[in-house]
């Protein structure tokens, strides 16, 4: 009987991930699955009782999920780093966001500022307080549970809305409806880093641990690479 590897990750890095999955099944000959989550939504699937074989999440999310017994003995295997970006409707001129000043006063400026509730809406939270427009934003600022939600809210914007996401969210939805305007400014730039690991008591626990060696080799990281997802 073939075994089916079940895999539960974060959406950040699907663009590059789902590459590489498909790179696996062609060089393997295995059967995988891949669901995805916001790295909230993770930890409480697996707290749960939800069971799968590998998870790939922020290291954040992966260390609590050791501290709870849930990953199995052995190293992570990095997949790479996921930084933020802002974007608009696709005919929505792009604002300046060079420089933090420019940055500033773009959300200052917008009509609206849509952002999720996983790690780079959690980095953003706190980012907005730091600048000191925490509060001037507050009454114009949307919060939705993942990427595709905040996408789907700025492409059917009619007014002047700004999203910030994962950069592989923006690049992947790219000419559908949305315009990239560009990373973070470096000085506020934030990288989550994500990893791979096998899940303690993992069904298919074996050919979980080649799936998790196969992304570290070259071909998977250039698919990763491909889909903007930076060595870690």
């Amino acid at each position: 009987m073939t075994v089916e590897i079940k895999v539960l990750s974060g959406g950040a890095v699907k663009p590059g991930l789902v590459k590489a999955v498909s790179l696996f099944r062609r060089a393997k000959r295995r059967k995988v699955s891949v669901a995805f989550a916001t790295a909230p939504g993770i930890l409480s699937r697996f707290m749960g009782g939800e069971t799968a074989d590998v998870v790939i999440a922020p290291l954040a999310a992966l260390d609590e999920l050791e501290r709870n017994g849930k990953l199995s003995t052995g190293e992570r295997v990095p997949v790479g780093r996921v930084g933020i970006a802002m974007m608009v409707r696709a005919r929505a001129p792009a604002p300046k966001i060079a420089t933090v000043n420019e940055f500033k006063q773009s959300l200052l400026s917008a009509d609206s500022v849509v952002y999720n509730q996983a790690s780079s809406g959690i980095y953003l939270e706190g980012l907005f307080g730091r600048l000191g427009i925490r509060d001037q934003l507050g009454p114009k600022t949307s919060r939705y549970p993942n990427a595709a939600a905040v996408i789907e809210r700025v492409r059917k914007g009619a007014g002047n809305e700004i999203g910030l996401v994962a950069t592989t969210v923006i690049v992947e939805g790219k000419g559908k409806g949305i315009k990239p305007v560009g990373p973070l400014p470096a000085e506020i730039q934030n990288y989550t880093s994500y990893a791979a690991a096998v899940l303690a008591g993992a069904p298919g626990a074996d050919v979980a641990r080649e799936f998790v060696a196969y992304l570290a080799t070259p071909r998977a990281k250039a698919a990763f690479a491909a889909a903007g997802i930076e060595s870690p």
